[in-house]
């Protein structure tokens, strides 16, 4: 674990975890997708400076893979916050556990956030970080406003759930840290494989609350999703 910077502790007491170790097959890269340009930036970039905008988190852990460190890391620049670095895992269930690892001993309360949802705001990462503090497990969300249609391996249309009550998970996602730790540590025993952390909450029958994040809070996987990125972040450059 590496300590990029230090700063004397704030009062809040949520931490954050980005997950930066992924990689760019879906985006059809040779490298990981966080360290595309993006309106002259690497994505990561634009995470990192949002996180670091937002006065309720107090320390970031930046989780990723050593190939990637050294670039990640020189798109910070000079911050006035606690960023320590985390070796990632295979997986990313694996990742946010060796992230939980790195905390702090005083970390109560902490926000997981994919590296990928770049365009993130500071006012995002603070209300998730006050509705964690105030006893909520959480994750941000937007209503779904498509047509959903589960279908059979056959292609074929099984039936048509209510819009209303489907919300696309999204991130941050905010957990008491020993709960969360008492989580992970259950699905190593049982071999439970999540893809995220609320969906362990939901196998341990756990309650997660939603906190709607907006539409554009998407996460860059795609080459169109890249396109789409460069669009918002310059009208909120020049608008």
């Amino acid at each position: 674990m590496e300590n990029v910077s230090a700063c004397s502790r704030q009062e809040s007491l949520v931490h954050l975890l980005i997950a930066a170790a992924g990689s760019g097959r879906r985006m059809g890269a040779d490298r990981n997708k966080l360290l595309l340009p993006l309106l002259g930036r690497p994505v990561i970039a634009w995470t990192i400076d949002a996180a670091l905008g937002a006065g309720q988190i107090t320390w970031i852990g930046i989780v990723g893979q050593d190939t990637d460190r050294a670039e990640i890391l020189d798109a910070v620049g000079p911050v006035k916050k606690p960023l320590v670095w985390i070796q990632g895992g295979a997986t990313r269930q694996e990742s946010v556990l060796r992230g939980l690892a790195g905390l702090p001993e005083e970390a109560r309360h902490v926000l997981i956030h994919d590296g990928a949802r770049c365009l993130a705001q500071p006012d995002l990462f603070d209300r998730c970080a006050i509705a964690v503090e105030a006893g909520a497990a959480l994750i941000a969300a937007t209503p779904v406003t498509d047509t959903i249609k589960r279908v059979d391996e056959n292609g074929t249309i099984r039936d048509t759930p209510d819009r209303a009550e489907l919300w696309a998970a999204q991130t941050p996602q905010g957990f008491e840290v020993e709960q969360l730790r008492q989580g992970h540590a259950r699905a190593q025993a049982e071999g439970w494989s999540v893809t995220d952390d609320a969906s362990l909450y939901e196998r341990l029958g756990w309650s997660v609350q939603v906190l709607d994040a907006g539409p554009s809070n998407i996460k860059v996987t795609t080459p169109f999703d890249l396109t789409v990125a460069e669009a918002v972040l310059s009208s909120r450059t020049t608008g």
